[in-house]
């Protein structure tokens, strides 16, 4: 005799396994790498930007889920979407036939973005970029990619192919043509399109590993080199998108940039449910599907599923009507500035940069010879060590969840949920300047710390 499936009784009579389970049959290393710096931690439930234990303590979310979750977590207008939709019961995923939700979506991304005529759905970001770089290479019918050094873009193999990191990439060659050029550097750029081969150059506005901008006036030229060269410029705005950096989209920063792909995904979720949008220009669409024998020539399974779309609409109506690409250039430049102010009072502290709700803060060699001489032993056994020494006691003293920038970065990224406001931005400057307090007064708790992530890196080698 069979049971009713009880999703409530399962989470309370198996919850409590979570990081065994993990261990056994999933990737093995997070767990001990949680274990390791103290980040395994039981949340029990969460709610806009903060978590909460099971004795009631909350937790500040300064990483949103990798940028996830743009909203914060359980939106009330996202979650009724979705119940709306499930309760709906509509006949999604027929493959036959045109819904109205992606349609929907799709206009009401388009709107953000005027130049831009439609719009494919995957699954994820790196199915954006993977969608980008077939459409660049079929428009074109040019081979190679090129992309910056230190980017992203994703993990799966074609995407792999445009990142800029060389621990994802070891192991898995071989990958698509491809050649990194260096953010900001147009005579690199010109060089490789002087070959005659380049489809595309794929860039990040904002690079999430180390926080990095182009500089100024950098994407409208790389724009003007391509459309020479009849290349194409994509702009990754996977995570930079949908108000991240206190415009909808990054590259809109820039006066006249008019990339001829946009990819976006992560907040666009809602936090509930993964999608991915390749928007771009009709006339490339029209190069990849040019007649009806082509019309599946690239799709995806789940792409434009009814719960995702409709996560989508109400992701857009949220910050449409609460305002939420000015809150989040607003708070961006209260805390920039508020941890600006930090940075000739600290010797440890090197820069403060960003846009926005995406800020690094950069940590570098001190002058005084005691920490200085810290700051050695940590670069010597491992370079990023001192940043991680910040990112445990914000975790463990000030119940603050961050993250380092990138390996071998001394830098850590703030991408809070887009809601955050002064509160928010108080609570993390007095944590932060407490640590930096301890660690310049030569305080036992951090440096203690650090030799313990010492010891660690000298045994992981």
């Amino acid at each position: 005799m069979t049971t009713e499936f009880d999703l409530g009784r399962l989470l309370a009579e198996r919850g409590a396994e979570r990081y065994e389970l993990h261990t056994r049959y999933l990737n093995h290393q997070l767990p001990r790498m949680l274990h390791t710096i103290g980040f395994d931690k039981v949340y029990e439930r969460a709610e806009g930007a903060y978590f909460w234990d099971a004795d009631g303590n909350d937790y500040l979310d300064m990483l949103a889920g990798f940028g996830v979750m743009g909203l914060g977590r359980h939106h009330p207008v996202v979650r009724k979407a979705l119940h709306d939709v499930l309760d709906a019961g509509l006949a999604d995923l027929t493959r036959f036939d045109c819904q109205p939700l992606p349609g929907l979506l799709a206009e009401k991304l388009l709107a953000h973005s005027p130049h831009l005529d439609r719009v494919f759905f995957g699954n994820s970001g790196t199915e954006a970029v993977e969608t980008a770089l077939k459409f660049a290479r079929r428009a074109t019918g040019k081979p190679r990619v090129l992309y910056c050094e230190h980017a992203f873009h994703g993990l799966t193999t074609g995407s792999l192919s445009v990142n800029g990191e060389d621990g994802f990439r070891d192991g898995f060659a071989p990958l698509l043509p491809d050649t990194a050029v260096p953010l900001g550097d147009l005579d690199a750029l010109a060089r490789e399109l002087k070959k005659g081969d380049v489809a595309a150059l794929i860039v990040e506005p904002i690079q999430g590993k180390g926080v990095h901008e182009a500089p100024p006036g950098y994407l409208r030229a790389a724009q003007e080199l391509l459309h020479k060269h009849k290349a194409l410029l994509v702009a990754d705005e996977v995570q930079t998108g949908l108000g991240r950096t206190g415009d909808f989209y990054a590259y809109q920063h820039e006066d006249g940039v008019e990339p001829d792909l946009v990819c976006v995904a992560k907040a666009l979720s809602g936090g509930y449910v993964p999608v991915g949008a390749t928007l771009g220009k009709d006339w490339i669409f029209k190069k990849v599907y040019s007649s009806i024998d082509r019309v599946l020539v690239h799709s995806a399974s789940f792409g434009s599923n009814a719960q995702a779309m409709a996560a989508g609409l109400a992701v857009l109506s949220v910050m449409e009507n609460e305002q939420i690409v000015a809150n989040a250039r607003a708070t961006g430049e209260l805390l920039k500035s508020r941890l600006g102010a930090l940075v000739d009072k600290y010797e440890l502290l090197a820069d403060v940069r960003g846009r926005g709700l995406m800020v690094g803060i950069e940590f570098g060699r001190p002058k005084s010879l005691a920490l200085r001489s810290r700051w050695t032993m940590l670069q010597a056994a491992r370079k990023g060590l001192f940043a991680q020494m910040v990112v445990v006691p914000l975790l463990q003293r000030h119940r603050i969840l961050t993250q380092v920038s990138g390996d071998h970065l001394e830098v850590i990224k703030l991408i809070p949920p887009l809601t955050v406001g002064e509160r928010e931005v108080d609570r993390f400057v007095d944590a932060f300047t407490e640590i930096m307090d301890d660690a310049h007064g030569g305080g036992g708790l951090i440096w203690d710390f650090g030799k313990t992530l010492v010891k660690q890196a000298v045994a992981n080698r």
